[in-house]
């Protein structure tokens, strides 16, 4: 399963591939967000993936002088395999405090859909059909011909930072939203990915600088 092989992995570029920007929040009370040390993670179920998508973030991270870890390098096999209960993740949290984490950059697919596009039937103004029985002929194949649209994946991803505040919960400090179409090859799809969200997050202040690559 495509979900199961980028769940995250997010997640895009060969062919008519991409990866959009849907829309981004960022909480009103840190105008100017700075991380020092900050835990990379992807929920995702492929192991290669998970690596390949982390440490891509991770040297996003470090360009901008930011001390980043992937979790596949601090979570232990265990931890991952089943659920976890809210007590266990607590936990996780103290002691990420207290190795001196400050934030958490994290990475899931919340949904996929399938849709589907003419492939190149759609006439323009300069081919414009007058004619009923031209109209009828041109189009006809859409009656019997399976392969007449082109059917295509649409992944929704978000990544959010949490800030790990000294003395409070764990906040929310900024999120995106981000819609990988049909991603084909991996590496293509994860550097995209790291692109778009990097940027965004450097428009708004928030660890990237706004002229970051």
């Amino acid at each position: 399963m495509k979900l199961k092989l980028i769940s995250i992995g997010l997640l895009l570029l060969m062919g008519c591939s991409s990866t959009r920007l849907v829309s981004t929040w960022k909480n009103p009370d840190n105008v100017i967000f700075d991380a020092y040390q900050v835990l990379v993670v992807g929920m995702i179920q492929d192991d290669n993936t998970r690596m390949e998508f982390e440490s891509r973030f991770v040297d996003a991270l470090k360009n901008q002088g930011v001390d980043a870890v992937r979790s596949i390098d601090l979570f232990d096999v265990e931890f991952t395999s089943s659920q976890r209960s809210e007590e266990e993740l607590l936990e996780v949290e103290q002691q990420l405090l207290d190795k001196g984490f400050d934030a958490i950059l994290f990475t899931k697919v919340v949904g996929t859909e399938n849709r589907r596009t003419f492939k190149e039937h759609i006439n323009d103004v300069d081919k414009m059909l007058v004619r009923f029985s031209n109209d009828y002929l041109e189009h006809q194949d859409i009656y019997y011909d399976p392969e007449y649209y082109d059917s295509f994946n649409i992944y929704h991803a978000e990544t959010s930072l949490y800030c790990i505040c000294v003395g409070k919960e764990i906040e929310l400090i900024w999120r995106g939203e981000v819609d990988v179409t049909e991603p084909e090859n991996i590496n293509r799809t994860i550097d995209s990915y790291v692109k778009v969200v990097t940027k965004s997050m450097g428009k708004e202040d928030v660890i990237f600088n706004s002229k970051a690559p």
